[in-house]
C-alpha cells in the first residue's frame, strides 16, 4: 500500500484507493498510517475519535469502523492470493496495526531523509545535506492531512510533522548558504519571512543572503521589519544573536562573507 499524509490523505492498494469518505474512519486510517507497522491501542484510537467524551458504544462503533476499512482494503486486494485485508489491517492484543512495506508511507520516508540530511549537515557535508533535505521537502504537497478532521492525537502528530518540516527547511537553506547559493535562495527566503514575520532564523538567513548578494541595505531593512513586528506584537527586542548579526552587517564585518570556496 502506498500512503501519503504530507498533504491530502491518499492510500492506494493495487491502484485502488482505500480511503473512506466518512470522517471518523479517515481519522483511524490516518493515525494507523502515521504509526505504520506499530500497534495503535484501542484507547488511543478512541481518544482521537471522541476526545474525552467517549460514548458507551465506543468499542462496538470502533470495530465497525475497522470493518469498513477492511472492506475497502479487501476490495482493492480482490484477486490477490497472497494477502487478505486482515493481513494488512491486523488485529493485535489491545489494538490494531497497519502493515505497510518500508518506504511506502511518505511521512516515514520524509523522516528517513531528514535524519540523513541532518547527519550530513552536522558532518559538514553541505552538498549532501542540501540534496537530501531538498528531496524530503519535495514530498510535501500542502499541510499534512489537510483533508482530514484531526482529533487530539492526530493534532500532535501533525504539529510534530510541521515542526520537522520547518527544521529541515532551515537546515537546507543553511546548507545552501554554505554552498554559496545566496543569490538563488533570496526569493524563497523573502516568501518565508513574509509568511513567518517573527521567525528569527529565517530573518537571519535572509539578512546573510542579502548581504552576500551585495544588498546590505535590504538586509538592514529586513532586520528593522522584524524588530518592529516583535516590539508591536510581543514587546520584545530581537535576540542578542540577531542584534549581533545586525551590527555585523552595519560594519560590513568580513566574518559574514563566505570564506570556503564552493560551487553550485
Amino acid at each position: 500500500m502506498e500512503i501519503n499524509v504530507l498533504g491530502p490523505l491518499t492510500a492506494i492498494e493495487h491502484g485502488v484507493s482505500v480511503v473512506p469518505t466518512a470522517g471518523k474512519p479517515r481519522q483511524i486510517l490516518a493515525l494507523l498510517a502515521l504509526q505504520a507497522d506499530r500497534v495503535v491501542t484501542v484507547p488511543t484510537l478512541m481518544e482521537e475519535i471522541w476526545g474525552e467524551d467517549i460514548p458507551r458504544s465506543a468499542a462496538t462503533t470502533l470495530q465497525t469502523y475497522i470493518l469498513q476499512l477492511r472492506r475497502k482494503i479487501a476490495a482493492a486486494l480482490d484477486g490477490d492470493p497472497l494477502r487478505r485485508a486482515k493481513d494488512v489491517l491486523v488485529t493485535q492484543h489491545g489494538g490494531y496495526l497497519l502493515q505497510v512495506q518500508p518506504g511506502r508511507v511518505d511521512a516515514q520516508e520524509f523522516g528517513r531523509l531528514t535524519s540523513s540530511g541532518r547527519d550530513a549537515h552536522e558532518a559538514g557535508d553541505h552538498r549532501a545535506a542540501s540534496r537530501l533535505l531538498g528531496r524530503a521537502l519535495d514530498m510535501w504537497h500542502g499541510p499534512a492531512l489537510v483533508d482530514v478532521r484531526v482529533g487530539s492525537v492526530l493534532e500532535l502528530e501533525v504539529l510534530g510533522l510541521e515542526e520537522d518540516r520547518m527544521a529541515a527547511l532551515e537546515r537546507r537553506i543553511d546548507a545552501d548558504l554554505h554552498l554559496g547559493r545566496h543569490t538563488e535562495i533570496v526569493p524563497e527566503l523573502r516568501v518565508l519571512v513574509a509568511k513567518h514575520p517573527m521567525h528569527e532564523n529565517f530573518c537571519a538567513q535572509l539578512m546573510t543572503a542579502l548581504h552576500r548578494s551585495g544588498s546590505s541595505w535590504r538586509a538592514l531593512e529586513s532586520y528593522q521589519r522584524l524588530r518592529t513586528t516583535l516590539i508591536d506584537e510581543l514587546g520584545l527586542e530581537p535576540s542578542p544573536r540577531l542584534q549581533r548579526l545586525h551590527q555585523a552587517v552595519l560594519s560590513s564585518d568580513p566574518g559574514l562573507d563566505l570564506h570556503a570556496p564552493a560551487s553550485t
